[in-house]
């Protein structure tokens, strides 16, 4: 009869327990005898001899047998530390009607030099057959980007200097808006940044042909008819204030056709932006104004920005004007606008809130008038249940709209699980509502699995009910050190008068198949419609419903590794340190969680810094990866230039510090979000 409760096992594991500590008294009761005989042996030895003194005794390092060289630290006759890559790609898509065909060559690499700085350069050169809005038929594409960081001059400054396919720059001032956002102009052309470490003061200039990326997978650029040039500054003129201005010339303008895809349309710009801050203790006060003259339509602008810290809240105010046609660069900005805002923020160990009001008056009267709030809370009741919710309301004369949320995060065994309830309403359309549960697993390491399924009716007065269901997963698993595959899957499935069903699938595989080589492979395949009901911006656009054609692709890349010098090459770091990697991923928080759920997207050609010298770019997966990164701390600044509007990355986002270990993956996922 066997046992099933302690009180059986109970003497078996004193007898065994009692067995372990006597084999323990005994071995060290023999060790100390053993060592009393030796002891007293060696004594009787000494007694006729004169004591010596004492001498260290140490091992020279130089003396030690040298290891057997690693094949991934194969050393080089060339002193010149430098890690390079190249790739060999083919794509092959299609979609509806129209087939692509890519194929092409791409490099990218990091050079350190004793006087000239950090190198860092990315380039690609494909030949495609797919219809664009420049280019007709076969043609050869291809961007390519050189940077040179950190370069130390004389008299205590320091130059940044960049060649090929680059973004207008901003001063650091003017970069960092809160209520409204600057899009940066994509060129081809120069660009340098001068830096002064004493004073702080910053001077940049570019110069260059406009134009935007094309490509179905391989980022290309095809450069317009016009040209772009900016010119920049940024200075501390008193204690606690900086000031900053940025002219802005471009020859063009960039507008969306009947398909949405942008073209270039004749016409000038000049817009200049200045912007003062005080910074405090705990308040600060920025102070922006821009005017521009687009084909002689000309229009000024301005908006105070404030913020106030007080213990745990944070108090953001400010007020704005900007006329309508007002334009920064080729790319259209918020304008026709006035009115004033306000957010409070709240942060404490379990709970966290936010709300914001604003007042927006159209100067026209052609645009949005009225109100528009939204709040946030969020309760930790323990640190496995969590709950809360939002809310957003926009009301003007003869139109309102509110969407409401709640939610509920919990962390049990099997892993963390949301549930979210979305409720929106405005006065032309009945209720639409949706839930939708997103659940990650704690799989072992090297395994990953997110899984998210919801169901939910978008209504409108002028058209019956449509219901819709999704299901999406996304996750991966590593095989070894050298294999691993990641993949996404949703399927959505509508039934009404706006109904779709569709079917989307990514698979990507990454094989190390040598020290050098690596093999990298992707799978797509999509049909339908994506639908997003539940946002409110006022001073956007409406979200566009369309149905999207079906389309499947096929991408593979055969990648080699180059590493030559004294040593292999480390960012960061001494070439004999420890080293890690830090890879991530920017994707668009769609519920605004900070966890990549199986429904969110990603975005593609984001610029990465790591410790402001070394320089990536997210491919079309969103994800980007800096290999052999010193042990320690070390920064990871986002770039968010190419980011699709509204999408922005928040500024407690936009600079981290984090810690690399040795041998380890530091991973990041940084979440874009917009407002809701």
């Amino acid at each position: 009869m066997m046992c099933r409760n302690l009180s059986c096992k109970t003497p078996r594991i004193i007898t065994q327990r009692a067995v372990i500590v006597l084999a323990i008294l005994f071995a060290l009761s023999g060790a100390a005898l053993a060592d009393e005989i030796n002891a007293k042996q060696t004594e009787n030895e000494e007694a006729g001899r004169e004591a010596l003194p004492y001498r260290d005794r140490i091992i020279v390092s130089d003396k030690l047998a040298a290891l057997p060289i690693d094949e991934d630290d194969e050393e080089s006759s060339d002193s010149l530390q430098r890690s390079m890559h190249v790739e060999w790609i083919a794509h092959q898509s299609r979609q509806g009607d129209v087939e692509t065909r890519e194929a092409g060559i791409a490099v990218g690499g990091f050079w350190e030099t004793e006087n000239w700085g950090s190198f860092s350069a990315d380039g690609v050169l494909f030949y495609g057959d797919q219809d664009n809005p420049y280019t007709d038929g076969d043609a050869w594409r291809g961007s390519a980007t050189l940077w040179q960081r950190g370069l130390n001059m004389p008299g205590g400054w320091q130059v940044n200097n960049g060649l090929g396919v680059l973004n207008t720059p901003l001063p650091n001032l003017l970069r960092e808006q809160y209520r409204f956002f600057l899009p940066s102009v994509p060129m081809l052309g120069v660009s340098s940044e001068w830096l002064q470490r004493d004073d702080g003061l910053q001077i940049q200039a570019s110069a260059g042909r406009g134009g935007v990326y094309a490509g179905a997978r391989l980022n290309g650029f095809e450069s317009g008819d016009g040209s772009v040039a900016s010119l920049g500054a940024q200075w501390g003129w008193a204690p606690g204030f900086t000031g900053a201005f940025s002219l802005l010339a471009t020859d063009g303008r960039i507008v969306p056709d009947d398909q949405g895809l942008p073209q270039f349309q004749n016409g000038e710009t000049r817009a200049l932006l200045f912007g003062n801050r005080w910074q405090g203790l705990h308040d600060s006060f920025t102070l922006n104004l821009q005017a521009s003259d687009n084909d002689s339509l000309q229009a000024t602008g301005a908006w105070l920005d404030a913020r106030a810290n007080r213990g745990r809240f944070t108090h953001r105010y400010g007020i704005f004007y900007l006329e309508p046609d007002l334009a920064w660069g080729a790319f259209p900005i918020n304008n026709d606008v006035s009115g004033a805002y306000y957010r409070l923020d709240y942060q404490r160990a379990r709970w966290s809130w936010n709300g914001s009001l604003d007042r927006i008056d159209s100067i026209s009267g052609n645009g949005f008038a009225g109100w528009y709030s939204n709040g946030y809370v969020r309760y930790q009741a323990n640190p496995r249940l969590g709950y809360g919710g939002g809310f957003s309301m926009r009301e003007s004369d003869g139109a309102s709209a509110q969407t409401a949320q709640i939610f509920i995060d919990r962390q049990w065994r099997m892993g963390q699980t949301r549930f979210q309830y979305d409720q929106a309403h405005d006065s032309n359309s009945a209720n639409s509502w949706q839930i939708v549960m997103d659940h990650s697993l704690p799989l072992k390491q090297g395994a990953r699995l997110s899984i998210s399924a919801g169901i939910g009716e978008v209504a409108n007065d002028a058209v019956d009910t449509t219901r819709t269901a999704t299901v999406a997963a996304y996750g991966g698993f590593d095989v070894g050190d050298g294999f691993s595959i990641d993949g996404t899957v949703r399927w959505n499935h509508d039934d009404g008068p706006d109904s779709s069903r569709s079917l989307d699938a990514n698979l990507a595989l990454q094989w190390k198949l040598s020290s050098h080589w690596s093999l990298l492979g992707n799978l797509t395949a999509s049909r339908g419609s994506q639908r997003s009901p539940f946002v409110l911006d006022p001073l956007g656009n409406p979200a566009d419903f369309q149905a999207l054609p079906s389309s499947r692709s096929m991408y593979l890349s055969l990648r080699y590794d180059f590493n030559a010098g004294k040593s292999k090459f480390i960012l960061g770091g001494s070439n004999n340190s420890g080293s890690g990697r830090v890879v991530g991923t920017i994707f668009l928080d769609e519920n605004g969680d900070k966890v990549r759920s199986a429904t969110e997207q990603t975005a593609a050609n984001i610029t990465v810094l790591l410790d402001g010298r070394y320089t990536v770019r997210t491919d079309q997966q969103g994800r980007f990866e800096f290999t052999r990164v010193a042990v320690g701390k070390h920064t990871v600044t986002i770039v968010p230039d190419n980011l699709p509007l509204p999408w922005f990355v928040d500024e407690d986002n936009l600079q981290q510090l984090l810690e690399v270990e040795v041998r380890r993956d530091t991973v990041m996922n940084i979440p874009a979000t917009r407002q809701r």
